[in-house]
C-alpha cells in the first residue's frame, strides 16, 4: 500500500511540474503591450504598474525634428494629466529581445494612431528587470521617425 501511495504522489508531482508556464518573452511582450495601451487610454494607475524606477533609470525620446528629451523617470509612475495619452491605438512589431536571468532588453517598432487617424512611427529600446517575480520597465529610449 505504501508503494502505491508513493507512486500516486510521484505521478501527481510529475503532472504538476509539467504544467505549462508562460514563456518569459511572452510575459515581457504582454507587459509592453499593456504599457502602450494604458498610456494611450490615460489609465495612469495601470501604466505606473508597468514601471519600477531605479536610481539608474533613464528615459530618452528623440523626435522627428531632431530634438531630444530626457524625461524624468518618475513621470512614468506619477503621470501628469497633461502628459498622458488621450486615446488612439498602437501596434508593436519586430520584437527582438535578450533575456538573462532577471534582466532583459527589448527592441521593437511602434506604429501609433491618434484619435484623428494620424500616425507616428518609432523605434524603441526597453530595459526591464524582474522585480518580485514580475517583469517591470526600468528604462527606455524612443526614437520617432518619419515613415518614407
Amino acid at each position: 500500500m505504501n508503494t502505491k501511495l508513493q507512486l500516486c504522489l510521484l505521478i501527481c508531482l510529475c503532472f504538476i511540474s509539467c504544467k505549462p508556464t508562460k514563456d518569459e518573452s511572452t510575459r515581457i511582450t504582454q507587459l509592453l503591450e499593456k504599457e502602450s495601451t494604458t498610456w494611450r487610454s490615460g489609465d495612469s494607475e495601470a501604466h505606473a504598474s508597468c514601471w519600477y524606477i531605479q536610481p539608474y533609470s533613464k528615459i530618452l525620446v528623440s523626435t522627428m525634428d531632431g530634438k531630444t528629451y530626457d524625461i524624468p523617470p518618475n513621470e512614468m509612475i506619477k503621470i501628469s494629466p497633461d502628459n498622458v495619452g488621450s486615446g488612439g491605438s498602437s501596434k508593436n512589431t519586430n520584437y527582438k529581445m535578450s533575456i538573462y536571468k532577471k534582466n532583459a532588453w527589448v527592441s521593437h517598432d511602434e506604429e501609433s494612431t491618434a484619435k484623428d487617424g494620424s500616425k507616428t512611427y518609432s523605434h524603441e529600446i526597453r530595459i526591464l528587470e524582474k522585480i518580485n517575480k514580475e517583469w517591470k520597465l526600468v528604462g527606455q529610449s524612443i526614437h520617432v521617425y518619419k515613415q518614407e
